[in-house]
């Protein structure tokens, strides 16, 4: 990702400014990548993280080229306002926007006055300097009470899966590629002297190339002993390399998340999600006996969702005690039609979807039953201001509001209800 230098750039290199305005409560890693090619290239970068600190109007004028982080859905939204302000104070700068995000959005931030979208390209290195201090991102909270700092990278980009509701589909067509251990080794080492103690690895999927994943674990554990990890995998994956999670569990890593997405068979085949319900059951006995936790993630609200489904998700998941394992958002989580989605090619999506909406970046669609889109309004209302509230209150007013949708009383709940987190979990709860 090399900028071509706009006219009137001084000799010496353009002078960028790099804007993120929402990765997952993480330093964001695309911006470190970045700034780390401009300046090997002899750019001069100034970094902006717009999550936490506002970007002034003096950093936008001294600018020749701004160009905006865009990994995921609501941070792509969050920019349109910034990229509004670029062209009122700095009419002449150039504009371009990088990330997943702007490549499935490259028409409509085009027309929204980005002058160029960026292409994505392994990074070489990653320098993280001007980016806010890791201390003031989310911090890893553990059953015991105690945080730890957190800091992230990747060692893999795109993803080898086809999965008809992922936003990387459109842009990978199924591609991945891996990022050289040492790349992401001296990421990890520059956060660890930065007062890192966890790692987040943000692969969509950290097994599409296991002999890779397993190489740098290894390193990991040998190069920086104490320091925890967690990571992303497909529940196919956990089953197809089940012998690799012990080696997960003793080389620090203390949770995986896995987007189970639903537990009804005929959703998951019309996601395309490579998995069944009883594979994620199996999963779930799999990890337990060797003592890795899981910690799911869920799209509950889909056009194929009834009612009876989402209570038996709530109870499925009360029977195989993974309440505390599930962020209270995963339960308000309402299925996404972006731009190029591939859902667009099943006959009852189309049926269901409303025209192209610029100010979501989606397709909008209505449940066939209204109490369906009731229900899941309703949810969002409780989960969303109970960040920091217990996840087993939280799931409880879900689980009574579901039953009373359904004219029935709830039964009571099978597992014993705790008055603190069981599972080490990470502080931001919003995943898209």
């Amino acid at each position: 990702m090399r900028p071509a230098a706009p006219a009137g750039s001084t000799l010496g290199g353009v002078r960028i400014l790099l804007v993120s305005t929402y990765d997952l409560g993480r330093q964001p890693t695309g911006v470190a990548a970045a700034a780390a090619s401009w300046r090997a290239a002899g750019h001069t970068v100034t970094c902006v993280d717009a999550s936490r600190d506002p970007v002034a109007d003096h950093e936008m004028i001294g600018a020749e080229q701004v160009s905006f982080y865009l990994p995921m859905h609501t941070a792509t939204r969050l920019a349109v306002p910034l990229i509004d302000r670029v062209r009122r104070c700095n009419p002449q700068a150039r504009i371009t926007a990088f990330g997943l995000y702007a490549q499935l959005n490259a028409g409509w931030l085009l027309e929204c006055g980005v002058d160029a979208i960026e292409n994505d390209a392994v990074p070489a290195g990653f320098d993280r300097a001007g980016l806010p201090p890791l201390a003031r991102y989310a911090s890893l909270q553990m059953p015991d009470g105690s945080q730890r700092v957190v800091g992230n990278t990747e060692a893999t980009r795109g993803c080898k899966h086809l999965c008809r509701h992922c936003p990387i589909v459109p842009v990978y067509r199924g591609r991945f590629r891996a990022i050289p251990l040492d790349v992401v080794l001296r990421d990890v080492a520059a956060q660890v002297a930065a007062g890192a103690q966890h790692i987040t690895f943000g692969d969509p999927d950290f097994f599409n190339g296991p002999a890779h994943a397993r190489r740098l674990v290894e390193r990991l554990a040998s190069e920086h002993p104490g320091v925890t990890y967690d990571a992303t995998i497909k529940v196919e994956h956990l089953l197809q390399h089940a012998d690799l999670l012990p080696l997960l569990r003793d080389t620090g890593c203390l949770f995986v998340t896995t987007a189970v997405e639903s537990l009804d068979d005929r959703v998951l085949e019309k996601l395309a999600k490579g998995h069944t319900r009883a594979d994620f059951v199996r999963v779930v006995d799999i990890a337990r006996e060797i003592g890795l936790t899981l910690s799911p993630t869920f799209v509950p609200f889909t056009p194929w969702t009834t009612l009876e489904s989402y209570i038996d998700l709530l109870d499925t998941l009360d029977a195989l005690d993974l309440v505390e394992h599930v962020a209270p958002i995963q339960l308000a989580i309402r299925l996404l039609v972006t731009a190029g989605s591939p859902l667009l090619e099943l006959e009852e999506v189309r049926r269901h979807v409303q025209p192209f909406e610029a100010a979501s970046l989606t397709w909008p669609w209505r449940h066939e039953d209204p109490r369906v889109d009731e229900l899941q309004a309703a949810v969002m209302r409780i989960v969303g201001p109970e960040r920091h509230a217990p996840r087993a209150a939280a799931f409880d007013r879900v689980r009574a509001r579901a039953y009373s949708a359904a004219g029935r009383t709830p039964a009571p709940r099978t597992r014993p209800v705790r008055d603190r987190a069981t599972v080490p979990y990470l502080d931001e709860p919003w995943y898209c």
